[in-house]
């Protein structure tokens, strides 16, 4: 069991981190990245079965990066979980980079898929867990998906063959940012109530705020020790921003804008929200 105080550094690892590659780049979607992080922390660092030293162990739990766009996000994970060493994060978005701007599952260790293309990690998701399944492998196959992922009939057809083949080793992780390319989530596609689709589907479904890591931590805590034959999905609220106050509170569109100086403005934020240890 990790306790609190070890995953709250975590996150805050994981948003510095991203944070550091954005001003590399001067871009990346790092407020996807910042409402994203406690989610990532909770995953990596207390739910997953994985060897650092070993990406693709054939019992690790898979994580699917379905909204490749998060890239920035899952790279600062995976140098928490020490799958990417981190002075690779000096190497995001440059030419021959394992890090590339959108997730490539060919040369990145820890990237079970290449993302990019909306509404395909699910059905992926669905075919490696019948997969393992047939294998008698016990581990989880986790897809981490954007609330713009909704629009996709890809998406709901796999929820439903993950329903109809009772995979209980699907867990899916939904973002409920309210964004996506075209404004906002709820006005391009209504897709609430959301929790009562997935629950006549046939998912268990939980519902919390993503950016509270006691609840995030209680929601994968029960996804995993649930005994029902049947997939589960947990659906986070969160903050695009989330842990730097002015980027929490600039005007939202998928793309959030930091000029050159507020890169470093952000990371001294964070970084004086937190003990000496999680800075180490």
């Amino acid at each position: 069991m990790t306790d609190l105080s070890t995953l709250q550094q975590s996150a805050y690892r994981i948003r510095r981190y991203a944070l550091r590659m954005g001003e590399v780049q001067g871009q990346g979607y790092i407020g996807q990245a910042l409402g994203w992080a406690d989610v990532l922390a909770v995953a990596y660092k207390h739910a997953m079965t994985y060897r650092p030293e070993d990406p693709g162990w054939e019992g690790r739990d898979r994580f699917l990066l379905s909204h490749g766009h998060y890239a920035i996000a899952l790279y600062a994970a995976l140098i928490e979980a020490q799958i990417i060493p981190e002075e690779e994060l000096e190497t995001y978005g440059s030419d021959d980079s394992r890090l590339p701007m959108s997730g490539m599952a060919t040369y990145t260790p820890g990237m079970e898929m290449s993302g990019g293309s909306l509404g395909q990690g699910l059905p992926i998701a669905v075919g490696i867990a019948l997969a393992l399944r047939l294998k008698k492998n016990p581990a989880f196959v986790y897809n981490s998906m954007s609330d713009g992922e909704l629009d996709e009939g890809s998406t709901w057809e796999a929820a439903m063959g993950a329903a109809h083949h009772r995979l209980s080793n699907v867990i899916c992780l939904i973002d409920i940012n309210n964004q996506q390319a075209d404004g906002p989530s709820g006005k391009i596609m209504g897709f609430e109530p959301l929790a009562d689709k997935w629950a006549a589907f046939g998912w268990h479904v939980q519902r919390v705020d993503g950016n509270d890591l006691k609840a995030v931590i209680a929601a994968f805590d029960v996804a995993r020790a649930l005994k029902e034959d049947r997939p589960r999905v947990i659906l986070f609220d969160t903050l695009m921003g989330s842990g730097v106050p002015f980027l929490e509170t600039r005007d939202k569109n998928h793309f959030i804008r930091v000029d050159p100086p507020e890169w470093q403005q952000a990371i001294a934020h964070v970084d004086s929200t937190q003990t000496a240890g999680a800075m180490q």
